[in-house]
């Protein structure tokens, strides 16, 4: 039956709901968070075998335990052959139309929450560790993204969401996972809800339960590893005024680079990012990576943070634009693969540019490696406001200056461009927002033409047309999407009594809709697609909003 409509004022209620997500946000932050446990140690074990079979280890970031950490010899030949293997695995397990963990994860939202299928988001996982275990251009935060994704599903799975508090959590749990593995739970919650919009525009609704669950994340995660930054930088400094315009030419030739990697990542044609080209051109993009390792640079393994790190530590010079230059080219060529697209691969080719760059003006190389991942982060990422607030956990308040600025000129020089193309252009233009309750239908729903003054009144919904073809809808019913009601999930639609003018036409379910067979379970991950009268379904909405 319809469940009936609470008695309580809807204020009450919505205080109620606020403290239920408040409640949920941390006890999902805490859950991912302890899943980012297991998850560090496997991925620790697999870069010690990944050194095993190419002979040589990345140095890496204090934060992650890999303070300087020695080299293991030089690269082997016969070990990075191993490499275009793995390229190829890599590209043929991370999905070609959801892209990789921080894609799916915005494409999905402006989806109205339909993110992969559970056996997708396992074949991405798979993916992210073996790339990034093997010393490919995949982020070590791009595992720990998808493992907070994942941790939202565990949480649906024992507790009731609905539609909306599902996206929220989702969002909420990639912002934990990467609130652990960048040291910066504020930071990693801004840029979630930065990074879905090509404008300078957020998700304001969503961003307290963002924080909320990152923090919780990182409270568990260092619990057990400790609450080091990522980046090790003594006694960091802010530029005088005398050296701003330097370091502005830091940013802006970061950002520039940052522009025209956009460019040359669109170089493949689409066609070739499917089926058994994209496998190909996976192990063409590992066998690249293996030969620059083998001809003098093997500085193109790993993501580049720990190479960062090196330059905030002022072991590295000029030369240091050179290794960026080459990271820059791999990401280039890597994004429509799935590679680099996630956070510290940006930050691995922006601070190594910054670093070159400010060496050769004579300024401080630590800031000049700050200056010039915030440069390219915005410029990739589209996330101005994040990517300063983590040069500021990063490198302390004296940064924040310096960080707002170069955020500020990355965002205006290179415009709404970034390596995320499902990324929506505004808030506006988002299927999630998009016309209110409802206007925007998935593949395979087609509004049918409503019918014209001049037809005659009073014909049945289902009566054919004149021509033959399907009757055209009543001038009085629209069309509405809307989630499952908590009070109708597990119910068969032979049981739903719903009020004169309103029926269900449609279940949209994985993304494709459905017909509306009398004897379908509704789950929470469904949404209801109704034909009904507006005043009607007016009336119905409350009932629909009411918390099961």
């Amino acid at each position: 039956m319809l469940p009936v409509r609470s008695p309580l004022p809807r204020a009450v209620l919505t205080r109620l709901e606020t403290g239920r997500l408040v409640v949920l946000s941390v006890v999902l932050g805490a859950l991912v968070g302890g899943l980012c446990i297991p998850l560090r140690l496997g991925l620790d074990l697999l870069l010690r075998l990944g050194a095993r079979v190419t002979g040589y280890s990345p140095p890496g970031t204090p934060g992650e335990g890999g303070l300087l950490m020695a080299f293991v010899g030089t690269a082997l030949p016969w070990g990075l052959l191993a490499l275009p293997v793995v390229g190829a695995a890599c590209a043929w397990l991370v999905p070609r139309e959801t892209g990789g963990p921080l894609a799916q994860l915005v494409g999905g939202y402006h989806a109205r929450g339909q993110w992969p299928t559970p056996p997708l988001q396992l074949r991405t996982m798979a993916a992210t560790l073996l790339g990034y275990g093997a010393g490919l251009l995949v982020g070590r935060d791009a595992p720990f993204t998808m493992v907070g994704q994942l941790g939202a599903r565990v949480l649906r799975r024992a507790t009731r969401l609905d539609a909306v508090e599902t996206r929220t959590l989702t969002l909420a749990g990639a912002a934990a996972g990467l609130g652990a593995v960048l040291h910066a739970p504020l930071a990693a919650a801004v840029l979630v809800t930065e990074v879905l919009y090509r404008r300078f525009e957020f998700e304001f609704e969503v961003l307290m339960p963002c924080v909320l669950a990152s923090v919780a994340a990182y409270a568990v995660y260092g619990a057990a590893f400790g609450f080091t930054p990522l980046f090790s930088v003594q006694d960091l400094q802010g530029p005088a005024l005398a050296q701003a315009l330097g370091f502005a030419g830091v940013a802006l030739a970061v950002t520039l680079a940052g522009w025209a990697s956009l460019l040359g990542s669109r170089v493949l044609p689409e066609p070739w990012t499917a089926g058994v080209p994209r496998v190909v051109l996976g192990g063409a993009f590992g066998l690249l990576t293996a030969a620059l390792a083998v001809l003098g640079t093997p500085a193109v393994l790993g993501d580049g943070s720990g190479w960062v790190q090196l330059g905030l530590s002022g072991f590295l010079g000029p030369e240091a634009v050179g290794v960026g230059a080459w990271r820059w080219l791999l990401l280039a060529l890597g994004a429509r693969l799935a590679f680099g697209g996630g956070v510290l691969p940006s930050v691995g080719v922006g601070g190594l540019l910054g670093t070159g760059g400010a060496t050769w003006l004579g300024l401080d190389p630590a800031v000049g490696a700050l200056v010039g991942s915030v440069a390219f982060l915005t410029a990739t990422l589209n996330v101005p406001v994040a990517a300063a607030l983590l040069a500021v956990a990063w490198g302390g308040d004296a940064m924040l200056p310096t960080a707002l600025l170069t955020a500020g000129l990355a965002h205006v020089v290179s415009g709404e461009a970034g390596l995320l193309g499902v990324q929506a252009r505004s808030r506006a233009a988002s299927a999630v927002h998009a016309g209110g309750a409802l206007t925007l239908l998935p593949e395979g729903v087609r509004l049918a033409a409503r019918r014209s003054p001049e037809d005659t009144p009073g014909t049945p919904l289902d009566a054919p047309a004149a021509d033959g073809g399907p009757a055209p809808l009543t001038s009085d019913r629209e069309l509405y999407r809307r989630a499952v009601p908590s009070g109708w999930q597990g119910a068969r639609l032979s049981v739903l009594s719903l009020p004169p003018g309103v029926e269900v036409v449609g279940i949209v379910r994985e993304g494709t809709v459905r017909p509306p067979r009398p004897e379908l379970r509704l789950t929470a991950e469904d949404e209801l697609v109704f034909l009904a009268r507006p005043e009607a379904y007016a009336a119905l909405e409350g009932v629909l909003r009411l918390p099961g």
